[in-house]
């Protein structure tokens, strides 16, 4: 991609890869368009104050400007901020490595008119990207960001402001501060609980390590230092990238020496996603912390709807039946529960990848949040995390899931295909239903397979949950194998 090739959002920001397409340039050229939005009619025509509260805040009131810990982002940030101030933008740039729930909740604080994260998430290593917020503290809406692609300028004179001119501050003290306030101090502070924090080297690394240091809880640390590389492995918190962490939990020596309740929080590359793992070094995915989470809060007497994203369990389904409590589905992209979170009372909005928000707090994905709301279940159950999972399932029914991450330029195409000529079984089990909110979903009676192309990388994902993990290894087989052109006749 040249320096003008055309920049997309997708569901989560633009990406692309260091000095190939995420370059200085190309970084100055959204930063230009993003201070023409600010000032430009078409931001304030947006239709996203209503719930909130939030008064429309003039560009005058600035942009807060954070950095995760892959490789030159602090000096992306501050070529971001430099042409930012060079348009009379204000900026506030973070002084250290942020997660991107402080600097949401950084534009709340500060009453910004926006926020900038020089994060690409979870993405690998080579890649580095830019998520944009607005002023009510969450992620822009779509038409915000085709605004910002619309006012792309084919280039950008290298800054006038220099570095010494920007405003460094600190982001960690304002979001600490309001997570110890949604937490139960009391219950945390007096729960037996020994917490394998794993930051996967991301940016939310130091925070949970302070806050359960004020909370006297014991903790140790996993990846919780400087690796731009993060050791080899995307920083995304599911099975495949949790070895390390498993290597530690599953450690009898450990299991033996502790005497308090043993559990694995971790957070991805910029902090706003949760995973988990047991006592016995079992990952508790994004889907069951999800429903954990959720009925916890409910526990707690909380109400409001649930906005779940399309790849997410059916277990929120159940929940939100059994307690007698709207649901909606939107698709991919935390984005489409933020929009419902700024608009209605929405008690918990999430995504499969591990992206919560919850009332009272941001309209953002918060994984350090998450975390230690995970801890609370564990301390309120008195029991170990592997008991508190069985015992969901016990409630809401057995629900095993996976994933897969095809590399294939030709994505959108099979999703395509399989629209227009949808089979009518996969792998012996009967196609009951299909719903196209976001790619194609086939339901089965006890489960279902979801075909989409990623919106940020030449990806085609597999989504499959089912009753037993035979079952959806059985139709991911048979989905891929298609996929990779090996089942011509798949599709009848």
């Amino acid at each position: 991609m040249s320096e003008t090739t055309a920049i997309r959002f997708g569901t989560d920001g633009w990406r692309g890869v260091i000095a190939k397409d995420f370059t200085f340039a190309n970084v100055a050229r959204v930063a230009s368009a993003i201070a023409q939005f600010l000032v430009s009619k078409e931001r304030r025509a947006l239709d996203v104050y209503h719930r909130w509260g939030v008064e429309y805040r003039g560009p005058e009131r600035g942009v807060v400007v954070g950095y995760d810990t892959r490789f030159l982002s602090r000096e992306f940030a501050i070529h971001l901020g430099q042409i930012l101030q060079d348009h009379k933008i204000p900026v506030l740039v973070s002084k250290e490595t942020v997660p991107t729930p402080a600097l949401s909740y950084a534009i709340r604080e500060h009453k910004a008119a926006a926020g900038v994260m020089i994060t690409a998430s979870h993405n690998p290593a080579e890649y580095n990207g830019i998520k944009v917020k607005l002023d009510y503290g969450g992620p822009a809406p779509p038409q915000a960001t085709q605004i910002i692609e619309k006012l792309l300028p084919s280039e950008v004179p290298e800054p006038k402001t220099s570095e010494h001119e920007l405003n460094f501050v600190d982001f960690r003290k304002i979001y600490l501060a309001r997570v110890r306030q949604i937490i139960d101090v009391k219950l945390l502070k007096n729960a037996p609980l020994f917490v394998m924090v794993d930051a996967m080297y991301g940016s939310g690394r130091g925070y949970l390590a302070e806050l359960l240091k004020d909370l006297e809880i014991r903790y140790a640390l996993v990846r919780g230092g400087d690796n731009p590389r993060f050791g080899g492995k995307n920083p995304e918190p599911i099975e495949k990238n949790l070895s390390p962490l498993r290597a530690v939990m599953a450690s009898e020596k450990l299991r033996k020496k502790s005497r308090e309740f043993l559990v694995g929080v971790v957070t991805d590359g910029d902090g706003d996603r949760v995973g988990a793992m047991d006592e016995l070094g079992q990952v508790i995915d994004s889907h069951r912390c999800f429903a954990l989470i959720l009925r916890h809060l409910l526990s707690k007497g909380w109400t409001g709807k649930v906005v779940k994203s399309f790849t997410l369990s059916d277990m929120v389904d159940k929940i939100c039946v059994k307690h007698r409590i709207e649901m909606e589905e939107v698709p991919v992209g935390f984005k489409f529960a933020c929009e419902k979170m700024i608009r209605e009372d929405v008690l918990m909005g999430g995504e499969e990848s591990g992206g919560f928000g919850i009332k009272h707090h941001i309209p953002e994905r918060d994984g350090i949040l998450m975390s230690l709301l995970l801890l609370e279940i564990v301390a309120k159950a008195g029991k170990p995390a592997s008991q508190v999972v069985e015992d969901l399932m016990q409630d809401v029914g057995y629900h095993y899931y996976d994933r897969r991450d095809l590399h294939l330029e030709t994505g959108l195409e099979i999703v395509d295909r399989v629209k227009r000529k949808p089979p009518k079984e996969i792998a012996g089990f009967k196609v009951q239903k299909i719903e196209l909110l976001d790619g194609i979903k086939l339901r089965f009676s006890h489960g279902w397979l979801l075909m989409r192309a990623s919106g940020t990388e030449p990806l085609l994902r597999l989504y499959c949950e089912m009753d037993t993990p035979e079952k959806v290894k059985i139709i991911l087989d048979e989905a891929e194998r298609f996929a990779q052109g090996e089942m011509e006749l798949w599709v009848k």
